[in-house]
């Protein structure tokens, strides 16, 4: 019989139907509970879902394939064959930038709803990239992933699309590690950013129990994982204990309580101050000592240079970078009610926050839409590399363009739900 620890863990997530009938091997608790019931090893869990990731045969979704396989148990394989699938989810549709950086892909749930995955590729065998076109790497090609948590969002952020739709429901762990499968079916994953769909604090449990097998050499190996939010607080404060090794991006928006609570209603449930005093907390804990802090401009709303030095004075005690992210159109046109700032208050605003402060800003730089902004619009397809990014104590004062920006403005634009 299955124990009632199992049965809890197939009940419906918040706003979700009933579980699949069966599940995915990426629901590792699930998969977990099974093996130590049939007296088998719970090691082999992460096995199977390697071998799943890497050997799964295309034209289907069984596991019969597993008995076969030397060093795991027949029986038990057998029995996962019969309980289990490769995945739940399936892409219904997949989109590929002009200059072939870009991919998005549009996941259907096994309840039919619907999430966005995009992949940002680097190829150092071209000799260039977008922002150092005259820099030469060295290297296998690499690529980022940016990953939904939640089905639609309920933050409300007044600037953002996806928290139009309000919240439909958490995605499970598996769901979340399914995004990464799907896209490591294209492209070998180098790193991860939770900046897509959803608050990924808000789905606390299952973002870090995906966070950890994603980061497992055995499994996923990914080298560098972001999590990015609006700022919950108590949440943030048990990330740098549950979560040490993944890097933390603010989404901030404003320099003041009055002025948040403008554009992003949750600062009414998390005040600034207490923001800012966990903030502090997770930099004494985290390993790594900076984090990203994202501010989308917005003309006339917080974008004049007293908003900035309220910034500076605001941030100007931690290790941080700053991303400026121009606002970019995520509504129909006559429904829209922000604009982005001129170039020359982008730069004034840069320039306060370097020279007055001495804190590091980069902003993120917009080039030409080439997918139809009615499926979700690509933000940016000016891609940096990850690896560029700021680590601990390291200085990058002068580079002009953060991936975390150009993540940030995609994950408010993965609208395809909506659609």
């Amino acid at each position: 019989l299955v124990s009632k620890r199992a049965a809890a863990m197939s009940k419906p997530h918040a706003g979700r139907r009933s579980e699949a009938t069966r599940s995915s091997v990426y629901e590792t608790d699930l998969l977990r509970t099974y093996l130590e019931e049939w007296g088998r090893n719970p090691s082999h869990v992460a096995t199977v879902q390697a071998l799943v990731r890497k050997r799964q045969p295309k034209h289907t979704n069984e596991l019969g394939w597993l008995k076969d396989e030397p060093g795991l148990p027949k029986n038990a394989m057998e029995k996962i064959a019969e309980r289990f699938v490769a995945v739940n989810s399936h892409v219904v549709r997949q989109r590929v930038s002009t200059d072939g950086s870009t991919v998005k892909l549009l996941i259907q749930l096994h309840d039919g709803m619907q999430v966005e995955t995009v992949i940002l590729r680097y190829e150092p065998q071209k000799g260039k990239n977008a922002v150092t076109p005259d820099r030469r790497r060295n290297g296998a090609p690499r690529s980022t992933l940016c990953v939904s948590s939640q089905v639609g969002c309920q933050m409300a952020c007044k600037f953002c699309a996806t928290g139009k739709m309000g919240i439909k429901g958490n995605l499970t762990q598996g769901e979340i590690l399914e995004q990464l499968y799907h896209a490591s079916q294209i492209t070998e994953i180098r790193n991860v950013v939770f900046m897509g769909m959803g608050e990924p604090l808000n789905n606390y449990c299952n973002v870090v129990s995906a966070s950890k097998l994603m980061m497992s050499r055995k499994v996923f190996n990914i080298r560098r994982l972001t999590i990015s939010t609006v700022g919950i607080p108590t949440k943030i404060k048990m990330l740098s204990r549950d979560l040490p090794g993944c890097h933390l991006a603010l989404s901030l928006h404003a320099p003041s309580q009055e002025k948040r609570l403008e554009i992003v209603p949750s600062a009414k449930a998390f005040p600034l101050h207490k923001l800012m005093d966990a903030v502090h907390q997770y930099l004494q804990y985290a390993r790594h000592r900076s984090i990203f802090v994202e501010y989308i401009l917005l003309s006339g709303v917080n974008d004049s240079i007293e908003e900035a030095r309220n910034l500076g004075i605001l941030l100007h005690d931690i290790q941080v970078t700053v991303n400026l992210i121009p606002y970019n159109p995520a509504f129909p046109t006559g429904e829209d009610t922000f604009a982005a700032p001129s170039a020359s208050s982008i730069v004034a605003f840069q320039k306060c926050l370097r020279e007055e402060f001495g804190i590091r800003t980069t902003v993120r730089q917009e080039m030409g839409q080439d997918i139809d902004g009615a499926c979700g619009q690509l933000a940016n397809k000016e891609v940096k590399d990850i690896e560029d990014l700021p680590c601990g104590m390291s200085s990058i004062s002068e580079k002009k363009t953060s991936l975390v920006g150009i993540l940030a403005a995609i994950g408010r634009t993965l609208n395809f739900s909506a659609r």
